[in-house]
């Protein structure tokens, strides 16, 4: 026959709801600890990222405005380079000397046509650094934020 312990019966009498309560109130601290820690980690994300967005915002506009005085200064050249074109024209003598001023226009057109677009685009790639160095900087500055944690 078994025998009965009658001690296994009344073992809940051990439980200390005291240490329980404490063990509770250790776990809540610390998830109160964690989402204090994470919060403040996110608020300060949030603001660098807000400050990212402004550092953008401003260089984008900073480089569109490059961009415009630079095309400006293209329509200005080409504006100023055809109007000494038909000076030029209106005192010519014969067909020959047209066709020869013409055809050096329309050279030096060419070659301007090529350096302005060479002009353009290096404006244009240095504006896109500039436009992409301060994203470029926040995303290696969280990712060695990742790295530390």
């Amino acid at each position: 026959m078994a025998t009965i312990k009658t001690d296994d019966v009344f073992s809940i009498a051990s439980f200390d709801p005291s240490k329980f309560a404490e063990s509770f109130r250790d776990f809540a601290e610390k998830g109160a600890q964690q989402s204090k820690d994470a919060y403040a980690k996110l608020k300060t994300a949030g603001e660098e990222a807000g400050k990212t967005l402004e550092a953008t915002v401003q260089t984008a506009q900073a480089g569109s405005v490059e961009l415009g005085l630079k095309a400006i200064d293209v329509l200005r050249v080409n504006a100023e380079s055809s109007l000494s074109h038909l000076e030029a024209l209106l005192g010519v003598k014969s067909p020959a000397e047209f066709f020869e001023l013409q055809t050096t226009f329309l050279r030096k057109q060419a070659e301007l046509a090529v350096e302005q677009a060479k002009s353009i685009q290096e404006t244009t790639k240095q504006v896109a650094e500039k436009l992409a160095k301060p994203s470029k900087d926040a995303a290696e500055k969280a990712m060695a934020s990742f790295k530390k944690a």
